[in-house]
């Protein structure tokens, strides 16, 4: 593979960004850099963007007296600067409000109103709907999806509807979307999501209602001035407007998706309605959907009103910017639900990067000044420590999303560097004057480092570019660092926070 597009949800501008957007958009971020590592930045594609329409977005702006598109752009806003401040290296926001949107929105609704399914029906039709429907879900509720009459996300009444909408003639497309999730065509990871997939198409698929009367915030269907497009429609066409489908040469180029993020609460939409608008209208199915678990704060779900959301600017500016994406994808797998310790945050931060990387880096940058005159001696790498085998690990480990496990591959060689400087002790050497041992035993140190350097910059992005720039390393090679290059001291990486500030 020669190319990597990667997306993560369009974000619903309902609710303010907080970490449970920033863990899917941090760790699509590092997967993102390591690939432009691999393969180049003109190879890589990283999308994000908000997803703006629909009654629950006119709902929200009215009670902060804004025109929807007013409070829209306020939320985008938040979003793109709180990817900026967490040094998000996306290529592309996209929002469901543009005009670019908007216009091929409408002709991906034309085709399928034009299409036929696999069993030779149209693909659209309309229909009368009566029943319940969660403003906060955006979608129709059966009874059996409620507890005590209430939807169990968002503890509301659903109120009872009665519309003539445009229907997606779903229920054609079961066999052909169950064959490609079963051959993994359509991979749908971890292994468990795959099987709740599977189960749900086996349960039968009814018909979706692709448009909405009575609202005005949303896309017009082309075909009907007096409906626009149900949101979770027109919102899942992001993927491919926001490269310019059909004719655009960034379709050309990155279309089919290699890899789209999400959490499991949008699982049905992604892994079942996506692909068959697709396959409706011939455009090749993403290659993997990768569902990511929920997680919950010091033990508690995340709740405004137990006071424990926590804002990722608040992280960045407590802690910087490469500490608060470690912070964020370093508490569990990717893939599991877990728990964020956000007590632990300052402990965390000590242990693994001011006193494990930060101290390491700045051990061996001040052993080269002092024992090597703050040059690469002249050695060969010959440490226990196998740098390719560490690289063949790390990068199986991101072609499954364990992005968790490779910072432990990466904690590990730190811990293994820290080992060899205490029981080699240039210092004891220094005083018994072994200089060809103090040589070789700086230049396998600043080696690792260097590979250090580069195996943290999907995770660490500022912390990696300053190592290599400390080694003097502007491009990263495959070959061992140059025996004569200049080593500078820098500035210390991550400086140790206090754990009781207040005392």
């Amino acid at each position: 593979m020669n190319k990597f597009y990667i997306t993560t949800p369009i974000y619903y501008v309902n609710s303010r960004p907080h970490i449970g957007h920033a863990y899917t958009t941090v760790a699509a971020d590092i997967l993102a850099r390591y690939n432009r590592l691999k393969l180049g930045d003109d190879n890589v594609w990283f999308l994000t963007g908000t997803d703006e329409h629909g009654a629950k977005i006119a709902q929200a702006a009215e009670k902060e007296k804004l025109e929807p598109l007013a409070f829209a752009d306020k939320i985008a806003d938040e979003y793109k600067q709180v990817w900026e401040k967490l040094n998000i290296s996306n290529n592309d926001f996209i929002r469901t409000t543009e005009d670019r949107h908007e216009t091929l929105a409408k002709e991906i609704l034309t085709k399928l109103k034009s299409a036929k399914t696999p069993k030779g029906n149209d693909v659209l039709f309309k229909d009368k709907y009566e029943g319940l429907y969660c403003v906060g879900c955006e979608s129709y509720k059966k009874e059996d999806d409620l507890v005590d009459g209430k939807c169990p996300d968002h503890d509301t009444k659903p109120e009872f509807l009665s519309e003539e909408n445009w229907y997606f003639r779903l229920s054609d497309y079961g066999e052909i979307i169950k064959e490609k999730i079963s051959s993994d065509e359509i991979k749908v990871a971890p292994a468990g999501r795959k099987k709740e997939v599977l189960s749900f198409i086996d349960q039968g698929l009814e018909d979706v209602a692709i448009s909405r009367q009575n609202l005005t915030w949303g896309i017009p269907l082309p075909f009907d001035e007096d409906q626009v497009a149900y949101v979770w429609i027109e919102a899942l066409m992001n993927y491919i407007t926001a490269l310019g489908y059909p004719n655009d040469e960034k379709f050309e180029k990155f279309w089919p998706v290699a890899n789209q993020l999400l959490a499991k609460d949008i699982l049905k939409f992604h892994a079942v309605i996506w692909p068959a608008m697709l396959t409706a209208i011939d455009v090749e199915l993403p290659k993997e959907l990768f569902i990511h678990g929920y997680f919950t704060i010091d033990g508690k779900k995340m709740s405004k009103t137990l006071g424990n959301v926590i804002n990722p600017v608040d992280l960045v500016d407590e802690f910087g910017a490469d500490a608060a994406r470690y912070l964020i994808v370093s508490q569990f797998q990717f893939g599991s639900d877990g728990d964020v310790k956000a007590e632990d945050f300052i402990t965390k931060y000590n242990s693994d990067l001011a006193n494990g990387v930060g101290n390491l880096v700045n051990r061996v940058l001040v052993m080269t000044d002092k024992y090597c005159a703050g040059k690469v001696p002249n050695k060969i790498y010959n440490a226990d420590l196998d740098l390719s085998k560490t690289w063949q690990t790390i990068d199986k480990n991101y072609s499954e999303y364990k992005i968790y496990e490779n910072i432990s591959e990466i904690l590990e060689v730190i811990r293994f560097c820290d080992r060899y400087i205490d029981e080699t002790k240039p210092w004891t050497l220094a005083k018994e004057s072994k200089q060809d041992e103090i040589d070789q035993i700086i230049y396998n140190l600043l080696e690792i480092i260097r590979n250090l350097g580069q195996l943290l910059k999907p995770y660490l992005p500022e912390a990696g570019e300053k190592i290599l720039g400390y080694l003097s390393q502007t491009d990263f090679t495959s070959d061992s660092i140059k025996s004569d290059t200049k080593v500078e001291k820098g500035e210390p990486l991550f400086a140790r926070k206090d754990n009781n500030p207040n005392t």
